[in-house]
């Protein structure tokens, strides 16, 4: 199935130059950042660059903390049951949003109502990478050793429907490889299961991967998206190479509790932005392997129901339940 998400990052990659100045806002008490996801991850690192510009435009603290587990549902229910004062945010994957629906028939929280988007932040393209220790370095190694022992092949991703396992269940569907799926909490321990060799394989967002495939760590052999990375040139795309799921990736956003004032809402999108958009940032983010991708709340509202429909058809397809 060919994935219609890169369809919608045009929107919201253009949306700066269409933002209207929002009416000053003020915040009256710390502000606080949950990050859906152990430490160390894409929405981690990003969540801890933020915050002290952050904290310095709205002229109060900005703590960050780590609620991760249950599909990073422990941190979403969180901030969507916290006072609607847009006090409280939500920094994480937000892939995650679009497939929960499908996958939790006693969902605790309403992803559409009980959040409220603020803007979107980066775009990760997966690394598709290995241990070391299999000596493979390019796709028909990969099958050919699959072939010959398929216990050698375990994948390791951020959760069972995440969509690093979305991408795994569509790739191992198109190599034919019966490879054995390892779920973890998040990113960066998924990274860190595949150098250790518990896990031999990996696709994950390049913010928290693409550090192990420069020391070595791990070999590098695809990434998704539309180019290359300049740090790793070497590196074909998925496209490049006619792979399943070339346009999948990590879409970190932010969201705040459903029901806050929009004119504070909008406001954090402003500043989020500005500070995101800065060359400054721009230029740490591109240091992870990703790029700012932006836009308004309503773009971001958008996205979110696009992308709950395109992986509910994935869900469905490949028969992913949670056990």
């Amino acid at each position: 199935m060919k994935l219609l998400i890169g369809a919608f990052a045009g929107a919201l990659l253009a949306a700066s130059s269409a933002l209207t100045p929002a009416v000053a806002q003020e915040f009256t008490k710390p502000l606080r950042i949950v990050v859906a996801a152990p430490p160390g991850g894409t929405s981690d690192i990003l969540a801890r660059l933020i915050a002290p510009e952050l904290s310095e435009a709205v002229g109060q603290p900005v703590v960050v903390e780590n609620k991760a587990g249950a599909g990073s549902n422990i941190g979403a229910d969180y901030v969507a049951k916290a006072e609607p004062d847009a006090h409280t945010l939500l920094l994480m994957d937000v892939s995650t949003l679009a497939t929960a629906p499908w996958l939790y028939s006693d969902l605790s929280y309403d992803p559409t109502n009980d959040l409220a988007p603020v803007t979107m932040i980066s775009f990760s393209p997966y690394i598709f990478a290995v241990n070391p220790q299999l000596e493979i370095d390019n796709v028909e190694a990969l099958v050919a050793l699959g072939e010959e022992d398929p216990r050698a092949l375990r994948i390791g991703n951020s959760g069972i429907g995440s969509a690093t396992h979305l991408a795994g269940v569509m790739l191992g569907d198109h190599l034919g490889l019966d490879w054995t799926t390892i779920p973890y909490r998040g990113g960066s321990e998924s990274s860190r299961a595949v150098v250790s060799g518990e896990a031999t394989v990996i696709i994950n967002g390049s913010t928290a991967t693409l550090p192990f495939v420069k020391s070595g760590q791990l070999t590098g052999i695809a990434l998704t998206g539309d180019s290359r990375l300049d740090d790793l040139p070497d590196m074909p795309t998925f496209g490049e190479l006619g792979l399943a799921a070339d346009q999948m990736g990590s879409w970190q956003g932010l969201l705040t509790t459903g029901g806050s004032s929009e004119e504070l809402v909008e406001r954090l999108g402003e500043e989020v932005r500005r500070i995101v958009e800065s060359p400054e940032m721009q230029a740490r983010v591109a240091e992870q392997g990703a790029r700012t991708a932006t836009g308004t709340s309503q773009e971001f509202s958008t996205w979110l129901a696009d992308s709950t429909e395109t992986y509910g058809e994935i869900i469905q397809q490949f028969g992913i339940t949670i056990q």
